[in-house]
């Protein structure tokens, strides 16, 4: 029998007097980690939108043809599946939302696809990218404290078990969450972004997307007034702040990694 590891009771923390300290995401070790606060920009975002209306909203900025989902981003999802935190990323949408007879998988609605685009070409907020990056290291961490196993190796059943442990967490509750919208997003979004292919998740939801189509180069986040995402480099001599656009590699080798929990 398995012996999961569990957060302590509310009303054990109270009995033991412990004055607990807020910890960012990059200090926190484990989903586990009795100190780990919902982070504020998901606060803002879940309450400002349910699930429905985030997806909604996206595919009302913005629908265009399939092929703005380029080749090259194509070729570099498909590089980055290969490896973690991509690897275990698409484990986990695919065990979220799996194959079923009454309507399509996160594989047939390329929830991997829509969340890569999320991450590297929507000014999606840093904080964010560095928590769902996290909770990968946090998940084989767990998985391997109790298996032996990362996650992606695990049977179906075991991998159940897992996220509904880490489900019993703060941290655990909100990064599951927080992907399982993702999932809804990409099932609704213009396909241009990722997701929903020949508009899958409308055709299973009987939905008809909005027209006219705006033309290439002008999703959202494309529009005058939006950012990418930034790295900022400040010089011990200087005050002065450069930027620069964050690419897979650097935000995986400089920012995140995968290290166990």
């Amino acid at each position: 029998m398995l012996q999961m590891q569990k957060a302590k009771p509310l009303a054990g923390r109270k009995m033991a007097k412990k004055k607990s300290v807020s910890k960012t995401v990059s200090q926190v070790n484990s989903f586990f980690d009795e100190n780990f606060r919902t982070p504020k920009w998901l606060e803002k975002k879940v309450s400002r939108r349910s699930a429905l209306k985030s997806a909604a909203g996206a595919t009302m900025v913005a629908a265009m043809p399939m092929s703005a989902w380029s080749a090259l981003a194509n070729d570099q999802f498909i590089h980055a599946l290969k490896t973690d935190p991509w690897l275990t990323l698409d484990t986990v949408l695919a065990h979220l939302l799996p194959a079923s007879p009454t309507g399509p998988s996160a594989k047939e609605i390329k929830a991997s696809q829509y969340l890569y685009n999320v991450v590297f070409q929507q000014p999606t907020d840093k904080a964010e990218i560095e928590f769902i990056y996290k909770g990968v290291g946090w998940l084989n961490g767990f998985s391997s404290s109790q298996l032996q196993k990362n996650f992606v190796a695990l049977t179906f059943d075991e991998k159940e078990t897992i996220l509904r442990a880490i489900s019993q967490s703060t941290a655990g509750e909100n990064w599951l969450s927080n992907l399982v919208g993702y999932i809804f997003e990409a099932m609704l979004t213009p396909p241009s972004y990722g997701g929903n292919p020949d508009g899958i998740g409308w055709q299973w939801l009987d939905h008809q997307a909005g027209f006219p189509l705006p033309p290439a180069g002008k999703r959202y986040y494309e529009l005058p007034g939006q950012q990418p995402i930034v790295l900022n480099n400040k010089e011990s001599s200087s005050k002065t702040t450069s930027t620069q656009v964050v690419s897979h590699q650097q935000y995986t080798r400089k920012q995140i990694g995968t290290r166990k929990a």
